[in-house]
């Protein structure tokens, strides 16, 4: 018998409750290859990656310095699994390992074996990645974002979720309203977190970008930077600190902003949906920063 809770309360009790290590393995399992108490060793061949994967970038050296580790002493954690027919698995949690042991030229891998459904593979590898996984800070935004959008949580209950106070995760989604370059610029660690913030104080898209540039040409300290945002907006004229929202963003209903968001989640990047409710038409605009980010944009197309 499955010792999965069901989803709303499992997801309460955290995760460990979700992918409790002490459970037995699906005896079904226990056929394919050499078997513990505990997991499996199951061929790589037979697992697929993990289509609800937060983290968007692997760095080859560190997967290559893992993937030796491996060599010399093996495979210390586990990954998780889920069970998809009798041969064939999908990943649930450690990407870095299961990339690493093929790396590594391993034929099989220890593997826990849990039963879920799309919703709770989901739950299952966002929450696993955020508290375990060494995820940049737009990547932690973007989960926060999914979590909340795709198994409908609010900010408390996904603090609650994930240890974080509501605060915290406040700074985190209001990352997603960067500019995109300045997205790029967390996700490379051209800037810190504690930039961000003091960028976030800054109203004004092209003065963030310009306070941005500044920053990396400058070298400017998380203290100065949030010095030169105090001044930004005390220099900023009050009318145009009191100016109302243009037609178009005070005519956007709920659900474009809804699918606004998932769209950014999706992409990684900042959506633009224009909705014209008169003529019944629009677009979508997904902005790039780069010819790599074109490409990494292209291929979630899979174009």
């Amino acid at each position: 018998m499955s010792n999965i809770p069901k989803k709303r309360n499992a997801l309460g009790r955290g995760l460990s409750a979700l992918l409790d290590d002490n459970n037995e393995v699906n005896a079904s399992a226990r056929g394919e290859a050499r078997s513990n108490s505990n997991f499996t060793e199951i061929h790589l061949e037979n697992i697929e990656t993990n289509p609800y994967q937060p983290r968007l970038d692997f760095d080859q050296t560190a997967l290559e310095e893992l993937a030796e580790s491996i060599r010399v002493q093996g495979i210390i954690q586990p990954i998780t699994v889920r069970k998809l027919t009798p041969t064939k698995y999908q990943l649930i949690s450690g990407e870095r390992r299961f990339q690493a042991s093929k790396l590594a030229g391993l034929k099989k891998i220890p593997a826990y074996i849990r039963t879920a459904n799309d919703q709770e593979m989901l739950e299952m590898a966002l929450i696993e990645n955020i508290q375990r996984e060494n995820l940049n800070a737009i990547e932690v935004a973007l989960s926060y974002q999914r979590l909340m959008n795709e198994c409908e949580l609010k900010q408390e209950e996904l603090g609650d979720r994930v240890g974080k106070n509501r605060s915290t995760v406040t700074n985190y989604l209001r990352l997603l309203k960067l500019p995109p370059d300045v997205q790029a610029g967390i996700r490379e660690a051209k800037i810190s977190m504690g930039h961000a913030k003091a960028l976030m104080a800054v109203e004004h898209i092209g003065s963030q970008l310009e306070l941005f540039k500044r920053i990396i040409v400058e070298g400017l300290s998380v203290r100065k930077t949030e010095e030169l945002a105090r001044l930004i907006g005390d220099s900023t004229p009050s009318k145009e600190k009191e100016a109302k929202p243009t037609p178009e963003i005070a005519a956007k209903n709920p659900e474009i902003v809804k699918l606004q968001e998932r769209l950014s989640s999706h992409f990684g990047t900042r959506i633009a949906i224009q909705n014209d409710v008169k003529k019944n038409k629009g677009e979508i605009r997904i902005p790039y920063v780069s010819v790599e980010d074109l490409n990494r944009i292209l291929e979630i197309l899979d174009l």
